[in-house]
């Protein structure tokens, strides 16, 4: 199975395509999507979700795994990436890709075997599970790697997991 993992953002969208056999991953592609803070945010979202299907049309992935968006503090930032999420699942639904989310608790708790695993362990077990010669470079782009790796990991499982 081809899997899109994506670490939602607006200034960076990590992304990533990894193939699951079995208890095997193998990362395909990754990397990020970046857009410049003086742009104007509609024009952010269309690069976004212009990105995003060029990725899916490139790989055709089966499925979509998405982290849930967590934030305590800054509501603006909040809601543009909420708002940057929901072009990124359009774009997936749009291109027929079933949907899927995970809580960064679960990402890491499959990932790490600890869901209370700091950013580096987890970091490190993408790279040792994916066989990288180096930890993926942003952050978001290992983010978008564990989600992936964590729904790869939930197949047996994954209704439970499916966008409600």
């Amino acid at each position: 199975m081809i899997i899109l993992g994506i670490d939602p953002g607006i200034a960076i969208v990590g992304y990533s395509i990894i193939e699951c056999k079995g208890n095997s991953f193998k990362a395909i592609d990754y990397g990020c999507i970046t857009t410049e803070a003086n742009m104007l945010f509609p024009e952010r979202l269309k690069i976004v979700y212009d990105e995003i299907t060029k990725i899916i049309e490139k790989y055709q992935p089966e499925d979509l795994a998405v982290e849930e968006l967590f934030f305590n503090k800054n509501v603006k930032t909040a809601i543009k990436v909420g708002q940057a999420r929901g072009v990124e699942v359009l774009a997936c639904v749009n291109k027929g890709l079933d949907i899927f989310e995970y809580t960064p608790l679960q990402i890491k708790q499959s990932v790490v075997g600890y869901g209370r695993a700091d950013k580096k362990q987890v970091q490190e077990m993408v790279k040792i599970l994916l066989n990288l010669k180096e930890i993926p470079k942003p952050d978001d782009v290992a983010d978008a790697l564990a989600v992936a790796i964590c729904h790869g990991s939930s197949l047996k499982f994954k209704d439970s997991f499916r966008m409600k």
